[in-house]
């Protein structure tokens, strides 16, 4: 546990995990799949789309509790953890697991996911509903700077759709890329763009 939580708001390496811990890669997936279930670790998968290439296919995990993540990591106070290398991987896992939690609150599975391709392009997390896909990028910082910049690695995902309905028809098809958001430390609502958002984190 103190391995994983260690490595929150990172992707998936089980032989990685299984040389920390001294045990077998399968051992170490089987450790985390009993911490998924158990409902301490949440695992977010990659975003998938006919029209994205090269996209990366480990899960990212998330510890659900960021007090007991904390603790297992060894941070001795909130200041500490704040200033520390690790400081932003923890704000990261607040922030998913506060949504992600929000759906299981109404009994909904969460439809997070997360996008990073070859091209280290990356989106925190996407959200998936309803045929609509919502970017949401993550940054512990009161303004941060071209934090929507690789929102636009989606465009083609809407591309696709419009000539897959022309041709064939097929509106359920239809995938469109909705408001974006960046959750940060801002005070308020701010306009990042036309299309998306600077969201203070203590809205969500």
């Amino acid at each position: 546990m103190s391995v994983i939580a260690a490595r929150t708001a990172t992707n998936v390496n089980y032989e990685a995990l299984a040389n920390e811990t001294g045990v077998s890669a399968p051992t170490a997936k089987h450790w985390l799949s009993v911490l998924v279930s158990s409902g301490i670790v949440a695992l977010i998968q990659p975003y998938s789309n006919n029209a994205l290439k090269r996209v990366i296919k480990a899960p990212r995990m998330y510890f659900l509790d960021t007090g007991l993540c904390a603790y297992l990591a060894k941070w001795s106070s909130p200041d500490t953890l704040e200033a520390g290398a690790v400081g932003g991987e923890f704000f990261e896992t607040w922030v998913v697991s506060e949504i992600y939690k929000s759906y299981l609150n109404t009994g909904q599975k969460p439809p997070l996911y997360f996008y990073r391709d070859s091209n280290k392009k990356e989106i925190d997390v996407i959200i998936y509903q309803d045929g609509t896909v919502t970017p949401v990028e993550i940054k512990k910082s009161s303004a941060p700077k071209n934090a929507v910049k690789n929102f636009s690695v989606l465009n083609p995902i809407e591309q696709e759709s419009t000539e897959e309905n022309v041709f064939s028809g097929a509106a359920r098809l239809k995938v469109n890329v909705g408001t974006g958001a960046v959750v940060c430390m801002c005070a308020d609502l701010i306009p990042a763009d036309k299309k998306n958002w600077y969201v203070p984190a203590w809205l969500i």
